[in-house]
């Protein structure tokens, strides 16, 4: 349940078809990345979903992102992207989380902290051009395989991740894949997994060294560059109209006073603030309302925001903040920004209602601690 009447709906059926898209611009194995809450679209429904359509593993950023999955009864692969501290080793054994190898140093760090790598899985990151995490010779990546393997760790993966591979000039990921392509070859084993081709690169990089790609963005329906495939949005984001006032010419709206009506105008508040993800640079941009875009107007509150209406609502009147009619594109870039970060922004705060077949399947209240 949930008791404001702000909500995100997350379609399964549009995910289902994204991995089914994915899957027919590469013969690869696919790796569902979820960091981040699956991007805010609910990091265990997304992962169930994707395993059920043929995913290989998923990936998350943080430990605490993968217990929170086997928390909620996920029981398939989990790779972690970054960093994991030394002294919790035990805890990804215990939970089966495999592990990145940022660097030799990190690696000689946990075995001085635990020895015993038994059952454990490991992907050796390449830092091919990124330079943030990652090894960037072959010496390292065989020092690191060699020590894995005396103390019966698993070598299982390799990877590399692109700079730029949503731009139009790919001189960068040319240098990168060849980079990366050079150290796998030196290699003292082939690990079972090669992964570099993120959702850009799927697109528009493809390659024939790897056999696994990671999508990340495209999973969700939304491409970071321009292209053909019929890639749907998973996420919507709502409201409803709990406040409707009429206000005269000169009479002002919200923090600051920063919005003056011209003259008589309708006024509607909504409970979404930018606690809730919806931040002030928001304002002046546009909602849908009955089909028809409406401004917002004066500061975005913590908990609340405004909006001009072009006639009198009902309370209760269904607003669409991100939707087909308001897609998140748009929405970043408007806001100067990235579909990623809006995505992301979306706090907790608001539940999430999983749909499937046209119906409500679940719903995800994470500040009640609950799904229904």
């Amino acid at each position: 349940m949930f008791y404001r009447d702000t909500w995100a709906e997350i379609n399964l059926d549009a995910l289902r078809h994204n991995c089914r898209e994915i899957q027919k611009l590469t013969n690869k194995k696919m790796i569902a990345v979820l960091k981040a809450n699956a991007y805010g679209h609910c990091d265990y429904w997304v992962a169930k979903t994707a395993m059920e359509e043929g995913a290989a593993m998923v990936a998350v950023a943080y430990l605490d992102e993968a217990l929170s999955l086997r928390k909620q009864g996920f029981t398939s692969d989990i790779l972690v992207l970054g960093h994991i501290r030394a002294a919790d080793i035990p805890l990804a054994q215990t939970h089966r989380i495999t592990l990145t190898v940022l660097s030799l140093d990190w690696l000689n760090e946990c075995l001085a902290c635990h020895d015993d790598l038994s059952h454990l899985k490991f992907h050796l990151k390449v830092d091919s051009g990124m330079n943030r995490i990652g090894m960037k010779t072959s010496d390292e990546m065989n020092n690191a395989i060699a020590l894995i393997m005396q103390h019966n760790g698993i070598v299982e993966g390799i990877y590399t991740h692109y700079a730029c591979a949503d731009e139009d000039d790919l001189n960068y990921c040319e240098m990168q894949y060849h980079t990366f392509k050079a150290l796998v070859d030196r290699l003292t084993i082939k690990p079972k997994w090669i992964h570099c081709e993120n959702s850009a690169a799927i697109l528009q990089f493809p390659d024939e060294l790897t056999n696994a790609v990671r999508a990340g963005l495209i999973l969700y329906g939304v491409s970071p560059i321009s292209t053909s495939v019929d890639f749907q949005p998973v996420l919507s984001l709502f409201s409803k109209i709990t406040c409707v006032k009429q206000i005269h010419a000169g009479e002002c709206v919200g923090y600051g006073a920063t919005y003056t009506a011209k003259g008589d105008e309708w006024i509607a508040t909504l409970p979404i603030g930018y606690a809730d993800g919806f931040i002030r640079a928001n304002q002046g941009r546009s909602m849908i309302v009955d089909g028809e875009k409406v401004e917002i107007v004066g500061r975005i509150c913590m908990d609340q925001c405004m909006i001009r209406l072009n006639s009198c609502k009902p309370l209760g009147t269904p607003v669409e903040i991100i939707s087909k009619q308001m897609p998140v594109t748009r929405v970043a870039e408007e806001l100067n920004t990235i579909s990623y970060e809006i995505l992301c922004l979306l706090s907790d705060r608001i539940p999430r209602v999983i749909m499937e077949k046209g119906k409500q399947k679940a719903i995800v209240n994470l500040r009640l601690h609950e799904t229904y």
